[in-house]
């Protein structure tokens, strides 16, 4: 889901919410019973509405989640990093000495040609 679709989806449940509520309070006003209002179509397809809109919004929800977690595991591998380097800056020159020197390449024999 679209993390930018989120303010879009809250305002559609809102909505969804308050046709289902006027529907509801309709219906008791005309005085039908109550199982009847449960059964009406058209509250029934509000609240499959406002079902698939918690859906998307608890989608949306866990990609944040993973998001803020892999925003928080990338700063605190930078920050690794950083103690890392600075660890190394520290070493001391004994260290940086006993790397072995470089193997000197054998001379090519000329071509006979």
């Amino acid at each position: 889901m679209n993390l930018k679709a989120k303010p879009h989806l809250e305002e559609q449940k809102k909505t969804t919410q308050e046709k289902l509520a006027a529907r509801i309070a309709m219906l008791k006003e005309k005085g039908v019973d109550p199982q009847k209002v449960v059964k009406d179509a058209y509250i029934r397809k509000l609240r499959a509405d406002i079902r698939k809109s918690d859906v998307r919004l608890s989608s949306i929800a866990d990609l944040e989640k993973l998001n803020d977690r892999k925003i928080q595991e990338k700063q605190e591998k930078a920050e690794a990093k950083k103690q890392a380097r600075e660890a190394g800056k520290a070493k001391p020159a004994k260290e940086k000495a006993a790397k072995p020197a470089k193997k000197e390449k054998k001379e090519k024999k000329p071509k006979k040609g």
